[in-house]
């Protein structure tokens, strides 16, 4: 695995440099997964795919113990979508030595932010693995998914701050046939959660609808109602905020792009969704 930076050079498609593309995940793979995977091998000579359960980005320990963990199912996936990727499975000592601990990192406030404000160290946890992941894998391109998108921003924040030789690409929230979006945590939900889940993602879209005729306040107000109505899942948070600074901002400017972000809980699981607004 550590020879990739070699490979970069010494390629053998014609001597010529060989583009890498990377796609880190902490496995339980779904389609939004692969779809990521499926971009950088449209874009790529070689693709890196790592599967690691990074301990210093949980704050709630439960949350780290039951995080699903399928390695054989998930490189049956990958196998079966291409022999010629590179997967990558470290052992935690692989990333972190005999001290399992984060650097601490300043992303210019996004990392205060909502995620940031509800799970403390988390993008910690985030910055310290990929910057190590880079290091290792020395890509030309990594593969993200928008729906962690303030994790999106902040792992572009972290390309700019540490000046790495490395393009971010963002990509589209998949979505269950309900709306859902597709999240490795998903497969702990019952049957009856998953489908109330599924409200989630209505009410996003009606505030997506709603947006350009309402205020931020009336905005809030309205989805804490909402979900007032569905006593089986509890919100954790509401905010409309500017894409680029992942603020909450006072008054709308028609020059700023917005997007609704959320947490909540569903029985003991916890989902996150996003859309764009305008």
């Amino acid at each position: 695995m550590h020879d990739l930076a070699l490979r970069r050079r010494e390629s053998l498609h014609s001597g010529k440099k060989c583009k890498i593309g990377f796609v880190p995940t902490m496995g339980a793979l779904h389609k939004g997964h692969l779809s990521l995977v499926e971009e950088a091998l449209k874009e790529n000579d070689v693709v890196v795919v790592s599967i690691f359960v990074n301990p210093t980005q949980f704050d709630n320990p439960t949350d780290l113990e039951k995080y699903p963990r399928v390695p054989e199912k998930d490189l049956e996936i990958l196998k079966g979508l291409s022999q010629d990727l590179i997967i990558y499975l470290p052992p935690v000592s692989d990333i972190y030595g005999d001290n399992i601990a984060s650097e601490p990192y300043s992303f210019d406030g996004l990392e205060n932010e909502m995620e940031g404000k509800h799970r403390k160290g988390h993008f910690d946890g985030v910055g310290t693995v990929l910057k190590t992941f880079f290091k290792i894998v020395s890509p030309d391109k990594a593969y993200f998914g928008e729906k962690d998108f303030q994790q999106l921003q902040i792992v572009r924040k972290l390309v700019q701050s540490e000046n790495l030789d490395l393009e971010i690409v963002g990509c589209p929230i998949f979505r269950e046939e309900n709306g859902l979006a597709m999240s490795s945590r998903n497969e702990r939900l019952s049957k009856q959660e998953f489908k109330d889940a599924s409200f989630i993602y209505k009410v996003l879209s009606e505030v997506r609808e709603k947006f350009a005729t309402n205020s931020f306040k009336e905005l809030d107000d309205y989805v804490a109602e909402r979900f007032l109505s569905r006593p089986s899942i509890k919100l954790e948070y509401f905010q409309i905020a500017n894409e680029n600074t992942l603020r909450a901002e006072e008054k709308k400017n028609n020059a700023t792009k917005y997007r609704a972000f959320i947490a909540v809980f569903v029985g003991d699981v916890r989902l996150i969704d996003n859309i764009s607004l305008n």
